[in-house]
């Protein structure tokens, strides 16, 4: 009876043109619906239901777990109608900053964020879904992993956009630090993050000395690349600086500063300086791990500058830095926090252009240039780190003569599928040979190649032989034949130089498997894998190394000319060669390359010499 009279009220309130609160309405209206529908009576043998319990379980949940959901509205994008990366990055920082406080039980922070790579862009009217969740505490910092993916609400498709991991630090009364609770990790995949946690905060730790340590190793070896000079711009036209001024939306619940605004600030100053380069709109690819070093607060003036630091093949680093200052002018700026990003321009085709080249200033503009060469690989090396259940299993294969078809089979064709990627990005230049690279979840691979005037069977014929491989690649010593198995199957024990830190040379037990072409258009293809053999078991003198997919493939340019492409899988011992040439910092794969391509310019002559003599 009271619901009905409030009702009755309530419409002579919106006759009269009278805002009535949403809560009433809503009250009303539950209350209206409830009156005219009598409780349903219980059925035989039924349960009566708690208030508020489920029709069916749901299954228990991580207590440190949040989930937002954002709707990509006109007023978060940019002129392309897709996701500002500002705006993401400040809901990825809120939904992080909520389930850090949810299991520190007080305000957090953010102290660092690592490495992020976006996958794909998110346009207006698409759903934003981010996941973040603690992974594990330590003392008084804590990571927390997020998820993000978007969605589709028309087609119902869901797609991954990022992963990234974040590291806040709780804060007590006046700023001091909190002891945390340990987590207790529950699901198997809790687990693995909880264990592999605190490799990633060894890692974190270690940043700053590992950057040090490859600059010192490489400084003999870098120097300046130069693609085409003539038409480099100077890095000091990149150059921006804006300043913000931190007003109460801009800050936490805390009264500092809020972490996504900043990385937002950056991201905007960064895409300017990126845009001066290449006069295009860039698209941003990845970010750097970086630093909070201090907070700032309401009313500060946050002064950010951005330059372009280096332009590879098909993308460049901007250096973003943000320093705080109060009303006075006479007080010294604060250093908040400095970071990286990766910008590529994509064309019509969504395919990476290439990029002018950057003429760094003379002194800082040339540090900066080979430093952001030495980040590149040490973000190559930190994105293609193998996981533990990758090294728990062994690549190499027994070979045994039940399996030699299948394995031969397999060998050839991972190498063909591997040729058969489209995704594969122009590296690097060095005269006549090029070097490329495909990034995938798990894997780098690389792939050289050079055009050579001999014949495409003869340069398959030399280089299908691995006893003949040390004449020009100074990295393998010997080459045994152990087993022919038919024509075109062959087992050597190869026998290579010492890796760096390490004090005995590699082996492997090498499974070499050749194809001719079937039909026109098919290159030559030389296929190496690893296998095991009881005969040739690993020993003391020897550390044993693997190769999971690596070969050549030879294709005839004309009757004289040919096309000679070196691919491989990198596995982990062999990484770090591998990103040390892709970064620029050295230029050992390219000469070794060369090397190759002298010696079936040697060996094609002698073969024809003694074609005259005879």
């Amino acid at each position: 009876r009271a619901t009905l009279l409030l009702s009755r009220c309530l419409l002579k309130m919106v006759k009269g043109n009278i805002i009535v609160p949403e809560e009433i309405l809503s009250f009303c209206c539950n209350g209206l619906q409830g009156s005219t529908s009598p409780p349903r009576a219980r059925e035989p043998g039924e349960r009566e239901e708690a208030p508020g319990a489920m029709a069916s379980p749901s299954p228990a949940r991580n207590p440190t777990e949040v989930q937002m959901s954002q709707l990509v509205l006109p007023c978060h994008t940019n002129h392309r109608g897709e996701l500002s990366t500002g705006q993401l990055l400040k809901w990825i920082d809120t939904a992080a900053c909520l389930s850090a406080e949810r299991h520190a039980g007080c305000p957090c922070v953010t102290a660092s964020m690592d490495d992020i790579y976006f996958e794909h862009t998110i346009s207006v009217g698409q759903v934003v879904n981010i996941k973040a969740k603690v992974n594990r505490a330590f003392n008084s910092s804590m990571e927390v992993g997020i998820q993000v993916s978007y969605e589709d609400l028309c087609s119902g498709k869901h797609c991954s956009i990022c992963k990234a991991y974040a590291t806040f630090v709780a804060q007590g009364p006046l700023g001091s630090k909190v002891r945390l609770k340990p987590l207790t990790p529950q699901t198997e995949e809790e687990k693995i993050e909880y264990s592999i946690a605190a490799e990633r905060r060894r890692m974190r730790l270690v940043h700053k000395d590992t950057l040090k340590d490859l600059l010192t190793r490489s400084s003999q070896e870098t120097e300046l690349e130069t693609r085409d000079g003539s038409g480099a711009v100077p890095a000091e036209k990149t150059r921006v600086e804006s300043v913000e001024l931190v007003l109460p939306p801009h800050a936490n619940h805390q009264g500092n500063t809020f972490g996504g605004q900043i990385m937002a600030w950056m991201e905007n100053v960064a895409t300017i300086a990126a845009s001066r380069l290449c006069h295009a709109h860039p698209t941003l690819r990845a970010i750097e791990m970086f630093h909070f070093r201090g907070p700032s607060q309401v009313g500060d003036r946050l002064v950010l500058k951005a330059i372009v630091n280096n332009s590879f093949k098909n993308s460049m680093e901007v250096g973003v830095s943000a320093e705080a200052y109060g009303q006075e002018m006479s007080v010294s700026r604060r250093h908040i926090n400095s970071a990286f990003m990766t910008f590529v321009v994509l064309d019509q085709e969504g395919h990476p252009r290439t990029l002018p080249m950057l003429a760094p200033e003379p002194g800082d503009g040339e540090r900066r240039y080979r430093e952001a060469s030495a980040r590149k690989k040490i973000r190559l090396d930190r994105k293609y780190v193998v996981s533990c259940k990758q090294t728990e299993v062994p690549l190499s294969v027994p070979w045994d003569q039940s399996n030699k078809v299948y394995l031969s089979y397999n060998n050839v064709s991972a190498l063909k599928m591997l040729v058969a990627k489209a995704n594969w990005a122009l590296a690097r230049e060095k005269e006549k040979v090029r070097m490329y690279t495909l990034e995938e979840d798990k894997f780098l691979s690389f792939r050289i190649e050079i055009s050579v005037c001999i014949t495409a069977s003869r340069a398959f014929s030399l280089l299908s032989n691995l006893r003949r491989r040390h004449e020009w690649d100074s990295h393998y010593v010997s080459a045994e034949l152990v087993q022919k198995v038919d024509d075109d199957d062959m087992i050597y024990h190869v026998v290579s130089q010492k890796l760096r830190h390490e004090n005995k040379p590699q082996d492997f037990v090498i499974l070499a498997s050749r194809r001719k072409p079937c039909s026109k258009g098919d290159p030559y293809v030389v296929a190496f894998r690893s296998v095991t053999l009881p005969t040739h078991p690993a020993s003391a003198e020897f550390t044993r190394g693997e190769t999971l997919c690596s070969g050549f493939c030879i294709w005839p340019e004309s009757e004289e000319m040919s096309k000679v492409a070196y691919y491989n899988q990198a596995m982990p011992g062999y990484l770090n060669y591998v990103t040390t040439n892709v970064a620029g910092l050295s230029s050992d794969i390219c000469s070794t390359f060369e090397a190759c391509e002298k010696f079936l310019l040697k060996n094609k002559e002698d073969l024809i010499s003694r074609l005259q003599d005879f």
